[in-house]
């Protein structure tokens, strides 16, 4: 049984050198379309057009899913550029509240000890294992509960868990200060429009629900083990959703070979479709066969 090393190792060396080129054009394109994208509902929600609030779980959807880029971001792989990975994931984080410094930490040390209880910090708070545990976690309130806490802490100059480098923690600390400057800055436009409520504030708390749905199909109910052929699952979908994901459906692909942009994951899903062991045929599928393992 071929393990995820084992395979990588059985590729050609030029391949391999290929794959993992990075390019600021593919990148750019898809970031156009995706902000665009915000910026074009959003500006719909803003001119108050009928039937405008019916696009705020629309824009809430775009903006959360805005996680796929930071998460790639993390492994600067969506451009060539470094700074430009690095200033896309922090805007992303921003929007999403979830600071890129930090995140990039507690993230590589998920690739390095992926679905292994005790190490991958992902496993931290568990996943939901009844029907009433389940619809609590996918509401998005605890995300926001420990994405606050989290930034209380930063601000504070504390910053938790052993994956964060120690000369990483002032770069955590000072991001996670201007970002609290940013939300200040945010809600001083309170005063004299409420636009930031109903393009950002509103809508993400309606599109988190969609955001831990898909996340839970990532490594949800997979095997405890190190083969990443086994503790991550890819979800056959739509070409819509693999676009607004960046291609992260393709979530095996991207652990075995994480350091492959986004946009060659369906080149290497290609390579590797008849090792896969871990698949679902959709997201509703997906969340069927969980719940229905949790009766």
């Amino acid at each position: 049984m071929m393990d995820h090393r084992e395979f990588l190792g059985s590729l050609p060396a030029d391949l391999r050198e290929r794959m993992v080129e990075r390019s600021d054009g593919p990148g750019l394109w898809h970031l156009a379309g995706h902000f665009g994208a915000i910026l074009a509902v959003g500006g719909l929600i803003a001119a108050g057009v009928p039937g405008w609030w019916l696009l705020l779980p629309v824009q809430g959807v775009l903006i959360v899913f805005l996680f796929t880029l930071e998460h790639e971001a993390t492994h600067r792989t969506p451009f060539a550029s470094v700074g430009l990975n690095d200033w896309a994931g922090r805007v992303c984080g921003f929007l999403i509240l979830l600071p890129f410094e930090w995140f990039r930490a507690f993230h590589m040390a998920h690739h390095r000890w992926t679905n292994l209880p005790g190490k991958d910090p992902e496993l931290e708070g568990g996943k939901p294992a009844t029907w009433r545990a389940w619809g609590w976690h996918v509401s998005g309130l605890p995300y926001w509960g420990s994405q606050l806490r989290l930034m209380l802490a930063l601000v504070g100059g504390r910053v938790t868990g052993a994956y964060v480098a120690e000369g990483a923690k002032g770069r955590v600390v000072v991001e996670a200060r201007v970002m609290v400057l940013g939300c200040v800055a945010a809600a001083l436009t309170l005063l004299w429009t409420p636009v930031v409520i109903w393009v950002w504030v509103v809508p993400v708390l309606l599109g988190q629900p969609f955001l831990r749905l898909y996340l839970l199909a990532e490594h949800g109910d997979c095997p405890e083990v190190a083969n990443m052929f086994e503790n991550t699952r890819t979800t056959f979908t739509t070409r819509a959703v693999r676009w607004l994901t960046w291609n992260m459906p393709y979530h095996v692909e991207h652990h075995v070979w994480p350091m492959v942009p986004f946009h060659r994951l369906p080149e290497v899903h290609g390579l590797m479709r008849d090792k896969l062991r871990v698949t679902a045929e959709g997201y509703v599928a997906f969340t069927k066969d969980y719940l229905a393992r949790r009766r």
